[in-house]
């Protein structure tokens, strides 16, 4: 008898849940997100300010993607990267010449995914990377 009015009391417990879950609106549940984020949808008002905010003022410098994306590799030689500075190894490279050297960045090479870790970079930015470790 006691294993039944328990069995019911969770089942009437969570039925009560389950209710109160399907009668939430969008605008409760945006309320109730709102102290950590907000969602917002592609196509929507929202996502073209969102899109706006985040929108680069030009491409980032050698410096800067070299330190959040090549670093790791290139300057540690990891996996066989040429690492940054090492003229002799990008000597080699270079030869081919730079446009080369560009596309294999862009493509991907060896061990060595497109781009690098970088999958937002722009063309500009992967040029600007090599020059940087380059020099």
């Amino acid at each position: 008898m006691t294993v039944i009015k328990l069995t019911t009391s969770i089942l009437v417990l969570a039925l009560a849940a389950m209710t109160q879950f399907a009668n939430a609106s969008a605008d409760d549940i945006a309320k109730r997100i709102a102290p950590v984020g907000s969602v917002c949808v592609a196509g929507t008002e929202c996502a073209a300010a969102a899109g706006a905010a985040t929108a680069s003022s030009g491409p980032r410098s050698g410096s800067d993607v070299y330190g959040t994306y090549c670093a790791a590799c290139h300057g540690t030689g990891a996996m066989g990267a040429p690492k940054s500075g090492d003229t002799g190894a990008w000597k080699s490279r270079l030869d081919k010449g730079f446009n080369a050297v560009l596309a294999n960045a862009v493509k991907g090479i060896n061990l060595m995914p497109a781009k690098g870790t970088c999958g937002d970079c722009s063309e500009k930015e992967i040029s600007n990377a090599i020059k940087h470790m380059t020099k």
